[in-house]
């Protein structure tokens, strides 16, 4: 039975992987970006170029034309166009309400506190910052990544400049002092089922404000990893969501597991899942947005690490030398801090899976 077409809106390596998992299953997929040439376009022959952005009514209505299901890469694509994606016909996962939530995170915090889960103090009046304590976090509620989109405030007489700065509507969180981050994968299907993958740390470039590194599991006592897991499951949960869903926690020094951000697609702190897991994250996201059965999320080694490829790739006459190692490049132009690709390694514990992995890095 042929499944038909997966439209994926955004054409990066979120997309690229997706489609590498789509096409297992015999699913053709269209790829839907404002230019040509993206790295998911160039492994499938049907491509729709939004010339004149997402709003494109011509480019909208050819990509609804050949594809019945659409699925998003990122949370970048205003929820007005996931609209007009339905009314032409299309399934849209997640649905345009979902994200129109997620991709505020004001209105996804406040959506999370609605559900009484644990969320860092926050304001949308940046009148009352005092309130919170100093230090305080300032975010941009639209367009912000990696660290991109935030600035820490230590008085009250920077928060003019800082807006400024950020020059788009913004909230105030309070200073999460956090012992290390954690990040849980969950995947909902359409008829409400349920998977997660282990909890696992993420380490940040603490210069870039990137996620470096991933260790999986992470070294937290049994009743933290599952508290992790209680929460994520909630989160998404709590805004009707469908498909891949990466929940960013903080932990804190006494134990408390607080929800940092949720993203509302295939997440970098699951690539590792491609060669550790029994079912990856991108192909579990396919499964879930087709209405298909999740697959098992079990890892298939002890530990694995990733490491993302920031800025230029290594030399893959050596790298791939390494053993237990996969080396994953992206098709992007090489440029300081972005990144091109990743690696992961697998091993009996997690430091010895990072360790194989920054040995492939360096070269």
């Amino acid at each position: 039975m042929s499944l038909g077409r997966l439209g994926i809106l955004g054409g990066g390596q979120l997309g690229r992987m997706t489609l590498q998992a789509a096409s297992v299953l015999g699913v053709d997929v269209v790829v839907g970006e404002r230019f040509g040439d993206s790295p998911t376009a160039r492994l499938t022959s049907h491509s729709v170029v939004f010339e004149y952005g997402w709003e494109d009514e011509r480019a909208l209505d050819e990509l609804a034309r050949l594809a019945p299901v659409v699925t998003l890469e990122n949370e970048f694509v205003d929820a007005q166009v996931l609209r007009g994606l339905e009314r032409r016909g299309c399934s849209v996962w997640p649905n345009p309400r979902c994200v129109a939530t997620v991709q505020d995170k004001l209105l996804q915090k406040e959506a999370l506190a609605r559900a009484e889960l644990p969320v860092p103090r926050f304001t949308s009046d940046l009148a009352r910052l005092e309130e919170l304590g100093w230090p305080v976090m300032l975010k941009a509620r639209r367009d912000g990544y990696d660290g991109r989109g935030n600035i820490l405030l230590h008085s009250e007489a920077e928060l003019s400049e800082a807006a400024q700065a950020l020059g788009r509507p913004a909230y105030a969180e309070a200073f999460v002092p956090f012992e290390r981050q954690l990040a849980v994968l969950v995947v909902r299907g359409i008829d409400g089922t349920i998977v997660s993958y282990p909890t696992v740390e993420t380490r940040q470039d603490q210069q870039l404000h990137i996620c470096r590194e991933v260790l999986a599991p992470a070294d937290i006592p049994n009743e933290v990893s599952e508290q992790a897991q209680s929460i994520a499951i909630a989160a998404v949960q709590a805004v009707n969501g469908v498909g891949a869903f990466g929940v960013e926690l903080f932990l804190l020094e006494e134990g408390e597991v607080l929800i940092n951000e949720l993203a509302p697609r295939p997440h970098n702190s699951g690539h590792y899942t491609i060669e550790a897991c029994m079912t990856s994250q991108f192909s579990n996201h396919v499964r879930a947005v087709l209405g298909l059965p999740l697959g098992e999320t079990t890892m298939r080694a002890r530990a694995a690490a990733m490491v993302n490829l920031l800025g230029c790739v290594p030399d893959l006459h050596e790298a791939l030398k390494v053993p237990d190692t996969f080396v994953h490049l992206y098709g992007k132009v090489e440029r300081p801090g972005r990144k091109v690709g990743h690696v992961t390694a697998l091993g009996e514990t997690t430091r010895q899976a990072l360790q194989r992995a920054r040995k492939c890095l360096r070269q």
